[in-house]
C-alpha cells in the first residue's frame, strides 16, 4: 500500500501512545514500516476494535477459560464481552485513552505495561493476545515467556495469529496521522505456521488451533 500524505506524517514526532490515542478518537492512522527497505503503510482497523464483539470475537473468546487477562485491550470490546460471558477479567493497555474507553464500556481496565507489574501475576487462568498483540515488544518469544509467568499452573495463552502462508517478521514501525508521526517502536507479525516453534522456546505447545472466519487463533499450554 502506498503511503498517503507522507509529508503530513513527518510534521512532528510524537510518542506512539499519543498517536494511537488520536486513532482511537477517530483520526485515520497508519502503521508505517518496516524501517529498512521500501516503506509500506496499513490503515489501522480502528472501527473493528471500537465496535461491539462479533461472531468471530465470541468464537475466539470461547477458547478462554476462567479468569482472563486481556493484554493490549485497546478500546475494550473483548474485555467487555469476556465479562458478559461470566469471566473474571481485566484489560491492560499502555494507552490511557484505550483504558478510558474500556472503562466507559463498563469493563475493568488499568494502564499497565505487560513487562512491568501486573495485578494477579501467576494467578490468571487465561491470558489473551488478540488483534495482533503477539507483536507487542517486537520479540514474540520474549513476550510469550513473560505472559507465561502471568498464568496460574495449568493456565493457557490464547493467541490470535496470521493465517497460513503469512511470513513471521520482526520490524521497527511508526504510527502516522495528520497530527504527526510517532517515534519508532518494535513490532512483530506471527503466522500460524510459526507459532509452535516460537512457543516451544518457552516450554509451551500448541494445544488447539482454529480458524475463525478469516482469522486464526491457537491455544498454548504447558506440555
Amino acid at each position: 500500500m502506498s503511503l498517503p500524505s507522507l509529508q503530513l506524517f513527518t510534521s512532528a514526532e510524537l510518542p506512539a501512545e499519543e498517536v494511537f490515542a488520536h486513532a482511537l478518537r477517530g483520526e485515520p492512522t497508519y502503521l508505517i514500516g518496516p524501517s529498512s527497505g521500501p516503506p509500506t503503510s496499513d490503515l489501522l482497523p480502528v472501527a473493528d476494535w471500537t465496535r461491539a464483539a462479533d461472531v468471530e470475537d465470541r468464537a475466539l473468546l470461547r477458547l478462554c477459560r476462567g479468569s482472563t487477562l486481556d493484554i493490549g485491550c485497546g478500546p475494550g470490546r473483548l474485555t467487555e464481552q469476556l465479562g458478559l460471558l461470566g469471566h473474571v477479567t481485566l484489560g491492560i493497555d499502555l494507552v490511557y485513552e484505550a483504558v478510558q474507553q474500556t472503562v466507559r464500556r463498563g469493563a475493568p481496565a488499568l494502564r499497565r505495561d505487560v513487562f512491568g507489574p501486573v495485578p494477579g501475576e501467576g494467578r490468571w487462568d487465561t491470558t489473551l493476545l488478540a488483534d495482533g498483540n503477539i507483536g507487542i515488544g517486537g520479540d514474540p518469544t520474549v513476550l510469550l515467556g513473560r505472559v507465561r509467568r502471568l498464568l496460574a499452573p495449568g493456565g493457557r495463552i490464547v493467541v490470535e495469529v496470521g493465517p497460513p502462508g503469512v511470513r513471521s517478521v520482526r520490524f521497527r514501525a511508526r504510527l502516522g496521522c495528520d497530527c504527526g508521526t510517532s517515534d519508532p517502536f518494535s513490532w512483530a507479525i506471527v503466522g500460524v505456521d510459526d507459532i509452535a516453534t516460537l512457543a516451544s522456546r518457552v516450554g509451551l505447545v500448541v494445544a488447539h488451533r482454529t480458524r475463525l472466519g478469516e482469522r486464526w487463533a491457537v491455544v498454548l499450554e504447558e506440555p
